[in-house]
């Protein structure tokens, strides 16, 4: 067997597939653009659900790819172990409906052992079956010829994960080989058990029955493969690398790191892990930015900011203090350019994300700190000495402050953290990523009825808002019928249509389908699995058969619309890379009749200079009455072009590119308006982060943009009335004048507070005792804050010189406690800390602090003075 390179084994994976048929489908973006129900792409099949699912039919049943992929489920393994990773590419060969398991199980067997492609020895192959699958098993046996004891049957051979396909499979197991097991007594070393000796490279789902709502198994309509194959396990085999990190794929990472800390990778197992953690961790954010996700404190990106968190940690722990994460970058680029040139191109881009990002966690330990402050302040004021687990997960989880640190931390101040707390939080966390990950590779139930429409329809709604047509289909309950009445809802199918059918983020056109004896509302239209137009209709009177004409009317007012917003999405999407830069890519959109909305990446708030700038553009391009031409290009022709394409849409050979005078240029299958003064007048209502570094801005057109701006007038109208200012004018002015009256205000409380606070402890130094030769004033007063008492205190101390002064007071039926000693007493061992925890027990609160300056609180204010009483014997007892 040769020791093949990754780059070969993917491609020879590939080009075998292709040589049984199949079409290679090139590896989608990881961001999903079309499965909300999905955080990340995280498996070759995951992009293809909507021809497993019957939504849509593809060209060729017979599909092969290599799928970059991110899984974070298990994320403190990695680095660990030798095969956990949370990026990874997953090879796949799969079957629409075409051939099922004896090719399937021919072609894998041939794959892995043919000198043509990978060569592997036949003796070190075993395989699993799911008990029950006979036909597999005997394919294996008589087919292949495997011997009987390498066929073992597994009960969990069987993909279920929820409703929609599912089915027995067979996975393939490598023997490495005796030196990784060799006990035979091992009761776990067998193909399938938990060992290193027999690892599994390939795994062959035949997906035949659909699983139902209420848990009963029905044969799909059509049978199909899925099949995945880790890249880099199939490549450790090949290379014969001890673990997935030891080939070609990590090592050059491996390789810069060394160069960067002067360590050696595999001098020692602590240190490695460090390696391991970050040659994973740059992959997956390198890749995963390169696709439009943004680091956050939410969703992907706060996936992202973990990631890059966790590898500087480590990176500490084998020496790196400074940010170096992004110098890796072009390594990962370099590896894995002949397949995925992304990286590389958006090269500059990702540094500076990681860069940044980097530098922001080199000053987390401060920002925690601050953040941490703020928390056992809140607790101070909730009388409770426990920093709830809640907190600690928001800290770890959201700003990756480490939860050793948060313990030690608040130990140090008096506080404890709930860490039963913290665990039910990391519980919750994980069960919401176990739902999520059920639900994201659920898939919908196939609709066989649909699936096999195969009557044309044609759109002319381009150019027509009106047509006379035929029905060429009738679907009512799921089912193909030969008429509906009035009162029911049903799915139309015309020989040719002027209704849009929802896509590219353009919401479907809306009208009526008539005749001489029946009338109908189109609620909606959508794209049918072979790609006609299916209305969706409430019949309001008559009847409609199967083969009747019929005349198709689009709303007009709704449509002239939605064009007009359309077009100005396309300028609004080359503003924001005029003005913010190259990196912005659509995240998302819809065009509506009655606004836009426009999702992009972006790793920071748009300033309200940037949108004004944004808004005069767009305006700009509107004002100068520019023809909006509309053509179909060859797609290389359009790419030689410019011509913008959708990030992670996928375009046949000749698609629609739709240019704005010489200023935007785009793939776009919508409608538009003719020139850019139809659009008559646009204007952005919001912007604002919507998650995972991706900002979405709203705007409106036309007729909707002078409704907008005509009722903020009337709100600034009736602030200027409010306010009593003379005009529109000078209402700024007197909200400044406001401004600074209430700061006025803030001072002289601040200042008559002060006052009272000095004039108090002028009182209380009549009331110094004297306990071992230390002076003592311990006193209930009418300053009721715990800033009021951390002043008085401090008031005390200058006057008193020497000495330890407990003051408390009630707030809000609550007990607040300061206690302050000076310099000269914390160092004979009076802590202001554990003084102020003791007393506060006895009103049934606690707190702490520092030797010189303590808080508590307390639940019970009526024990506040027999607390206070207390000090003198708390403070005889140290003493």
């Amino acid at each position: 067997m040769k020791a093949y390179t990754a780059a070969e084994v993917r491609q020879r994976f590939l080009d075998f597939f292709k040589e049984k048929g199949h079409s290679i489908e090139p590896s989608a973006s990881l961001v999903p653009h079309e499965d909300p129900t999905l955080l990340w792409i995280n498996s070759g099949v995951a992009t293809l659900k909507k021809y497993f699912d019957g939504r849509v039919v593809p060209e060729n049943p017979r599909i092969v790819n290599a799928q970059k992929s991110i899984r974070t489920n298990d994320i403190e393994n990695v680095g660990k172990t030798a095969r956990h990773h949370t990026f990874f590419e997953m090879l796949g060969n799969f079957s629409i409906g075409d051939y099922f398991k004896k090719e399937a199980i021919e072609w894998a067997w041939e794959f892995l052992t043919s000198e043509k492609w990978i060569g592997f020895e036949k003796e070190r192959l075993s395989v699993t079956v799911h008990p029950e699958d006979d036909e597999a098993y005997d394919y294996w046996k008589e087919d292949i010829g495997l011997p009987e004891e390498r066929i073992i049957r597994l009960e969990e051979n069987f993909w279920d994960i929820g409703e929609g396909p599912s089915g027995p499979n067979t996975e393939i197991f490598y023997d490495r080989g005796p030196e990784y097991g060799n006990d035979p007594t091992d009761p776990e070393l067998y193909p399938g058990g938990e060992n290193e000796r027999y690892l599994e490279i390939w795994n062959l789902v035949f997906s035949q029955f659909n699983h139902n709502p209420d848990d009963t198994y029905t044969p799909l309509p059509k049978k199909n493969i899925d099949t995945g194959m880790g890249l880099e396990r199939i490549v450790s085999v090949i290379q014969d690398a001890k673990t997935n990190y030891d080939t070609d794929l990590f090592l050059p990472i491996m390789r810069t790191v060394e160069k960067i800390t002067g360590l050696s990778y595999g001098s020692s197992e602590e240190k490695d892990v460090a390696f391991k953690v970050i040659a994973d961790h740059i992959r997956t954010v390198s890749f995963a930015v390169g696709d439009g996700a943004l680091p956050s404190n939410e969703g992907r990106g706060y996936v992202l900011r973990r990631l890059l968190r966790r590898a500087v940690r480590y990176a500490k722990l084998i020496g790196i203090e400074r940010p170096f994460m992004y110098e890796l970058v072009p390594v990962v680029g370099e590896i894995m350019a002949d397949y995925y040139p992304e990286v590389k191109n958006k090269e500059a881009f990702i540094q500076k994300v990681i860069k940044n990002e980097e530098e922001r966690f080199h000053e987390t330990l401060s920002e925690g700190l601050a953040i941490l402050s703020d928390i056992m302040k809140k607790a101070e004021q909730a009388d409770t000495s426990v920093i709830s687990g809640e907190d600690v997960f928001r800290l770890y989880d959201t700003y990756g402050f480490p939860v050793d640190l948060t313990e030690e931390y608040v130990t140090e101040k008096g506080f404890a953290i709930d860490l039963e707390g913290f665990e039910k939080e990391m519980r919750a966390q994980r069960e919401r990523a176990r739902a999520a990950r059920k639900e994201d590779a659920s898939m919908q139930s196939q609709n066989a009825v649909l699936a096999e429409i195969k009557e044309n329809s044609e759109f002319i709604g381009y150019d027509e808002l009106q047509a006379e047509a035929v029905v060429q289909v009738i679907v009512h309950e799921k089912e193909k019928v030969d008429t509906v009445s009035a009162e029911m809802t049903a799915q139309l199918i015309l020989d040719q249509t002027p209704f849009y059918a929802e896509s590219g983020g353009q919401v479907a056109d809306k009208g009526k389908i008539v005749n001489k004896k029946m009338e109908a509302n189109v609620v909606d239209v959508q794209k049918a699995p072979n790609g006609q137009h299916l209305h969706t209709v409430e019949i309001v009177s008559g009847s409609l058969r199967t083969g009747a004409a019929v005349k198709a009317v689009v709303e007009e007012r709704e449509r002239v619309d939605i064009v007009k917003n359309h077009t100005a999405t396309h300028l609004l999407h080359q503003a924001l890379k005029d003005v913010l830069g190259d990196h912005v890519n659509q995240a998302g959109s819809l065009v509506s009749e009655d606004r836009l909305r426009f999702d992009f990446s972006h790793f920071g708030q748009v300033k309200q200079h940037e949108l004004d700038q944004i808004e005069e553009i767009v305006n700009e391009k509107v004002w100068k009455a520019i023809p909006v031409t509309i053509e179909q290009k060859k797609l290389e022709e359009a790419k030689e072009m410019g011509a913008m394409a959708l990030f992670g849409e996928k375009y046949g050979d000749e698609v629609r590119v739709v240019q704005v005078g010489d200023y935007s240029i785009e793939l776009c299958g919508g409608c538009h308006v003719n020139n850019t003064a139809e659009v008559g007048m646009f204007k952005i209502v919001s912007e604002a982060g919507i998650g995972a570094g991706v900002r979405r801005i709203e705007a409106v057109t036309g007729q909707k943009a002078y409704e907008f701006m005509n009722d903020q007038m009337n709100i600034l109208k009736d602030a200027r009335d409010k306010l009593k200012a003379k005009s529109l004018q000078d209402v700024p002015q007197r909200v400044e004048a406001l401004q600074q009256q209430i700061r006025d205000l803030q001072r002289e409380n601040e200042s008559l507070n002060a006052k009272i606070g000095n004039m108090e402890a002028g009182n209380l130094l009549d009331n110094v005792k004297e306990v071992n030769g230390v002076n003592v004033i311990a006193q209930e007063v009418s300053t009721a804050d715990m800033d009021g008492l951390r002043n008085t205190v401090d008031e005390l101390k200058q006057k008193i010189d020497s000495g330890i002064v407990v003051l408390g007071a009630v707030n809000n039926g609550k007990v607040n406690l300061v206690a302050g000693v000076t310099k000269d007493l914390t160092e004979k061992g009076y802590k202001a800390g554990n003084i102020v925890k003791e007393t506060a027990s006895i009103c049934g609160g606690g707190g702490g602090g520092r030797p010189d300056m303590a808080q508590a609180g307390g639940k019970n204010p009526d024990k506040l003075s027999e607390a206070l009483d207390a000090v003198t014997e708390i403070v005889k007892s140290i003493s």
